[in-house]
């Protein structure tokens, strides 16, 4: 996974990740709104990098332009749903994020109040191949927790 080129296929686990954004509230707990009325949601979580970004110039030293979640705050969405500083976003809502930049991503990201995401995760065990076609292990932590969600 180190060193993934934008665009170029990518085999690796991605692991689901289900957010449900937390309704923005001001100190007066009032909604508070976006400018076209709609209700504006929080997901609680940092980004770095993108295509348009130099990942030599990155402090966490990601290796390639990937999307990378670089900060969650403590009792947000992000920590609630179990994603991790350093996971790798692929897709948001279907959309891949392997080739967008940084502004297009956290703009993606803002826009809908649940999102739902796959993300590589440093750690994960790599993909086997046996006889040209790809055999997948399960990863039990992961699908004992997904299967019970659903």
């Amino acid at each position: 996974m180190a060193g993934h080129t934008a665009g170029d296929p990518l085999e690796c686990y991605s692991i689901p990740i289900v957010l449900e954004k937390d309704a923005d509230i001001d100190n007066q707990g009032h909604a508070v709104l976006e400018a076209d009325g709609k209700q504006r949601y929080r997901c609680g979580f940092r980004i770095g990098g993108g295509i348009d970004q130099d990942p030599s110039q990155s402090p966490q030293g990601y290796p390639d332009k990937g999307i990378y979640v670089t900060y969650i705050h403590e009792n947000s969405a992000a920590s609630r749903c179990g994603l991790q500083v350093h996971d790798k976003i692929l897709q948001v809502n279907g959309k891949d994020l392997t080739v967008a930049t940084h502004k297009q991503a956290v703009e993606y990201i803002r826009r809908k109040p649940v999102l739902k995401m796959l993300v590589y995760r440093k750690g994960v065990p790599q993909l086997h191949k046996t006889g040209g076609n790809p055999q997948f292990q399960s990863y039990n932590q992961y699908s004992q927790q997904y299967q019970q969600q659903y």
